[in-house]
């Protein structure tokens, strides 16, 4: 393969958005050239060709200029954006990686080609002896799985016949969640946007039953229709009006794994939504715990494994929304906020052949 100086896209972040759902305004997509020829890559580092980039909620919260909420790291102005990724090595410096090889890494630029330290790849990957679809390491095998897997798994801990609620139910770590709660044995309620959301649930994913949350004007009484016995597990993906009516429903030692807050990501925090009944946490000795996929890295492979066995068992499946190359990545962000969306949302770099 002849490779020299490419003309690689790339999105950036040139300002960053305080409110609202990040647009072309704040990202931008510019070519620069890229040298892949071997003299050129450093000790230790990997030419990589990006094949699909997960799309995930926590990437707007590294958009906003602030460090409130998930206090992660900002994306520097001007440089290029970095997600969760599959991509092929093109040109290797580093003996554990040679050309071919495919690749994940959670620092994968947004990019049609990169040059990376091989420090940021966590592992390769082999679809064709696993009989795993590659976009498939992004959803359940990626940062929705794993999500799923430490809330439910690890923290959640449900037992056979425990009550199990999970809201933004549809999405990328929802759909996962509550298959991994029925796996287990329990009864298990979801929240989502549309009416075709819910047939979605109890119809491929599993759910006991389901609701809109869009028909519902008082989510207190919709739990204690759907609970009438309590709430035993509630694996919260978006915070607001649906945990404080959550905190009503706790039965004694519920817990409450806190993936995420979609429904406030969007806001600043003087203007998100308070949650007045958080005394339920104390008389019902409820455990709320927020948690990072980083603190859990130590049991990734535990997790691969497990996963890995239930979908090729077919325990598990996930529904996966590809936007076709890279220059659709601003669009795709737009999405994971939208009523509209449903599951996974992936792009597929597809870049000009090298």
């Amino acid at each position: 393969m002849a490779l020299n100086i490419m003309e690689s896209k790339e999105w950036y972040l040139a300002s960053y958005a305080a409110e609202g759902v990040p647009t072309t305004e704040h990202l931008k997509l510019r070519t620069v050239p890229l040298s892949l020829s071997l003299d050129s890559i450093p000790d230790a580092h990997v030419a990589l060709q990006p094949l699909f980039i997960s799309v995930d909620p926590y990437i707007r919260t590294r958009m906003s200029g602030s460090r409130d909420g998930l206090y992660s790291p900002q994306y520097p102005l001007n440089q290029v954006i970095t997600a969760f990724g599959v991509g092929r090595v093109l040109r290797s410096n580093d003996d554990k990686y040679g050309e071919g090889d495919i690749v994940l890494s959670p620092f994968l630029p947004v990019a049609e080609y990169c040059l990376v330290p091989s420090g940021v790849v966590i592992r390769k990957l082999d679809p064709a002896a696993a009989g795993i679809p590659l976009p498939e390491y992004l959803s359940c095998l990626g940062i929705p799985g794993f999500a799923a897997w430490v809330g439910i798994h690890l923290l959640g801990d449900p037992k056979p016949g425990s009550n199990v609620f999970i809201s933004a139910a549809a999405g990328g770590v929802g759909m996962v969640a509550g298959q991994l709660a029925k796996l287990k044995g329990c009864r298990v309620i979801g929240s989502t946007g549309s009416d075709a959301k819910v047939q979605l649930l109890k119809e491929e994913f599993g759910y006991d039953d389901a609701f809109n949350y869009n028909k519902e004007a008082d989510f207190d009484a919709a739990l204690s229709k759907y609970f009438p016995n309590g709430i035993d597990v509630y694996l919260d993906n978006v915070g607001g009006k649906m945990l404080e009516a959550v905190l009503n429903h706790v039965n004694l030692h519920a817990r409450i794994p806190i993936c995420g807050m979609i429904s406030q990501y969007n806001q600043t925090w003087t203007e998100r939504d308070g949650v007045r009944n958080l005394l339920n946490i104390v008389g019902k000795e409820v455990r709320m715990e927020g948690y990072l996929l980083g603190s859990y890295v130590d049991r990734f492979e535990e997790f691969a494994a497990e996963m890995g066995n239930y979908i090729k068992q077919g325990k598990i499946s996930s529904k996966i929304k590809i936007y076709e190359g890279i220059e659709r990545f601003a669009e795709s962000i737009g999405s994971l906020f939208s009523s509209s969306n449903t599951g996974k949302v992936i792009i597929e770099v597809k870049p000009q052949p090298a």
